[in-house]
């Protein structure tokens, strides 16, 4: 086998320690040189002057958690760096130790068989962890929005059933009114606003219940912790405003599309980043993300079609924004949706607007363009033929026997 770097590493990377193994081919003769250092600065340092003493050009090892992100800081300056899943270069089984993980590593670098994966820069990796951090918060927020919502059933408050939103502001209004010792449904439906849909006798009787004094300590906690998270993530989005300085340009672009919001614009960005010479193309990038079906064919038969894991917090932002994009009417994706849905489900044809939305962030990335939309009628003028086919086949299985002339 052809050997593409005769002078490499691999880098077994863990918690407290890293193992390395420098591998280096002179004509036939191949020699390995093993080092432990530990996974401080200095030893990571220290690492870096051993690999340059060797000649080591290239570097390689596992995304192992985050133990491989300080490693990467200290040599990406020095080395050519490659982040390998440890799903695709798994040893042989019954011979696992530190070494023969980092030899093992080293041997497929030099061989190129080791896909490396997708490192953003410094700045979108900033953005990216403050994204992610704001998606956290408002988890947490939902989490205890469930919380307060179990404790109103347990009171016997159906509120939940006349208010969409208990932390709106008629909600709010009524679980502060609670927790400061209001228990009369007449007074409680006073707090309420008059946009909702309810009418005041549904809410007086929803608001029949059994409050006690350890359901209005339960409530009261919730809500300090919901307003200590609202005030986090107003500062992270303060924060991801100052670092989105640089990309504004490619979330501006990207807001054009149905169904991105801003925030939704800014999680792509930041997962993605806005260099799209990372990815060879549109179908390179929606693999990676993991919105299309996998390959997994044997003999002849395809097993399975279930899409991998991909990029979670990408893919998640999508299919919400995909949601959103298909309740624009009179759009090409809402058409593309009704079309899959009819034939294969509403999970797998909302899976394909995402496709559809990322490979249309692809090229607007990459060309700098706005979205253009296709129409709603765009399926329809392109399976021209096709559809008067199946429509006509439609009509004989119901029995009607058709003429058709040209128009």
């Amino acid at each position: 086998m052809e050997v593409l770097y005769r002078r490499c590493a691999g880098l077994d990377v863990h918690a407290g320690s890293v193992t390395a193994c420098v591998r280096i081919a002179v004509a036939a003769t191949v020699t390995y040189e093993h080092r432990t250092v530990s996974a401080s600065t200095r030893g990571l340092l220290d690492l870096g002057q051993w690999l340059t003493a060797h000649g080591c050009t290239h570097v390689a090892m596992e995304a192992t958690g985050v133990y491989w992100k300080p490693v990467w800081h200290v040599l990406e300056n020095d080395f050519t760096l490659i982040l390998a899943n440890a799903m695709h270069i798994r040893n042989i089984p019954g011979r696992k130790s530190d070494m023969n993980d980092a030899t093992w590593i080293a041997d497929l670098l030099a061989h190129g068989l080791i896909r490396s994966s997708f490192v953003p820069p410094a700045p979108i990796q900033e953005l990216r962890d403050l994204t992610r951090t704001r998606k956290q918060l408002m988890r947490e927020i939902g989490r205890h929005t469930l919380r307060i919502q179990k404790t109103l059933e347990d009171a016997n408050l159906k509120i939940t059933r006349v208010v969409s939103d208990i932390l709106g502001a008629s909600g709010r209004a009524i679980l502060t009114a609670l927790v400061a010792g209001e228990t009369d449904p007449e007074r409680l439906t006073d707090r309420t606003g008059g946009r909702l849909k309810a009418t005041r006798a549904e809410l007086v009787d929803a608001l029949h219940g059994r409050v006690t004094s350890h359901h209005r300590v339960m409530i009261q906690l919730h809500l300090t912790q919901i307003d200590a998270l609202d005030a986090a993530v107003r500062d992270l989005d303060a924060r991801v405003g100052d670092a989105l300085g640089p990309f504004r340009a490619a979330v501006s672009l990207l807001k054009t599309m149905p169904g991105l919001s801003d925030t939704a614009a800014r999680v792509l960005v930041a997962e993605i980043g806005t260099d799209m010479t990372r990815f060879p193309s549109a179908a390179h990038l929606i693999s990676w993300a993991g919105v299309c079906p996998r390959l997994d064919e044997s003999a002849g038969k395809r097993r399975s079609t279930r899409i991998r894991q991909g990029a979670p917090w990408l893919k998640t932002t999508l299919v919400t924004a995909a949601w959103a994009a298909t309740r624009k009417k009179d759009s090409y994706l809402r058409a593309q949706f009704l079309r899959i849905k009819s034939r294969r489900g509403a999970k797998k044809a909302i899976l394909a607007v995402a496709n559809s939305m990322l490979t249309a962030a692809y090229y607007m990335l990459r060309d700098g363009v706005e979205y253009h939309d296709l129409g709603s009628q765009h399926f329809a003028h392109r399976d021209k033929d096709q559809m008067t086919k199946r429509l006509l086949q439609r009509l004989r299985d119901l029995g009607v026997v058709v003429e058709v002339k040209a128009a």
